[in-house]
């Protein structure tokens, strides 16, 4: 399973408890609460579908006013059965997210879960193919080098607009960057559709100057999000009316 920390916060709009619901953050909590403390997990009693998810760690501010704070985000674009893909995960982002240091048991009072499960995937016929505030994206492109001859030219390459586009070399597709956003945050940054784009192609790893061309590489896959948040205290409720321990 692939790991991808997609630097996310919080998503724009909950789930309205159709497909995501505050089980699954239960779930992320009772496991993350359980290897800390070693008490016994509750069994999960929702349905054991399969999907791709990210689970996200925040740090709520004793501030009011004032909004939760990333404390770690991995998930997977692979299908996994949900009840032990949560679990997993729940552990993977709480400790091996490298942006962060270990989450410890004296933070847990502080925490809230986030669940995403990535639905609706689409291949985009463009990078300009999505719409901010309802897809993530998924990119990916060549290294530049491999473009064809005079592509550094951003003024001779036709319009994104257009209707025609290169296909990549065959040698082009052995040497590709990968990023993704999930779909809070172009809104979160205030950013439009190309600085999107863009911040993804540097996340990706190239560090060069975004040329017109390099857009006209990406191969975009859009997606959208379901999410459900739960905070601590509403996981200690539920552990609670379940039989589990504290």
């Amino acid at each position: 399973m692939a790991l991808i920390p997609p630097n996310p916060a919080v998503d724009l709009v909950e789930d309205d408890g159709t497909v995501c619901t505050k089980e699954h953050c239960f779930r992320c909590f009772d496991a993350l609460f359980c290897a800390l403390t070693g008490h016994k997990a509750v069994a999960p009693k929702f349905p054991d579908e399969k999907y791709p998810l990210f689970v996200t760690w925040n740090t709520r501010s004793s501030r009011p006013g004032r909004p939760p704070r990333l404390r770690g985000c991995i998930g997977t674009f692979e299908a996994v059965p949900i009840r032990e893909g949560l679990a997993e995960y729940a552990l993977i982002s709480a400790f091996e997210d490298h942006r962060f240091r270990k989450i410890e048991e004296r933070e847990l009072e502080t925490l809230e879960c986030g669940v995403s499960l990535l639905t609706d995937f689409e291949d985009g016929s463009s990078y300009l193919d999505w719409t901010i505030g309802v897809h993530g994206i998924r990119i990916s492109f060549p290294h530049p080098s491999l473009l064809p001859a005079g592509a550094e030219s951003p003024s001779e390459a036709p319009s994104p607009y257009a209707s025609s586009t290169s296909v990549p070399t065959r040698s082009a597709l052995k040497h590709k960057f990968f990023a993704t956003y999930l779909p809070q945050i172009a809104p979160e940054q205030g950013w439009d559709k190309i600085e999107t784009v863009d911040s993804a192609i540097h996340k990706a790893g190239w560090n060069g100057r975004i040329t017109e061309d390099i857009r006209r590489s990406v191969k975009l896959r859009r997606y959208q999000s379901r999410k459900c948040t739960a905070s601590w205290e509403e996981y200690v409720q539920w552990r609670t009316e379940h039989g589990g321990s504290m």
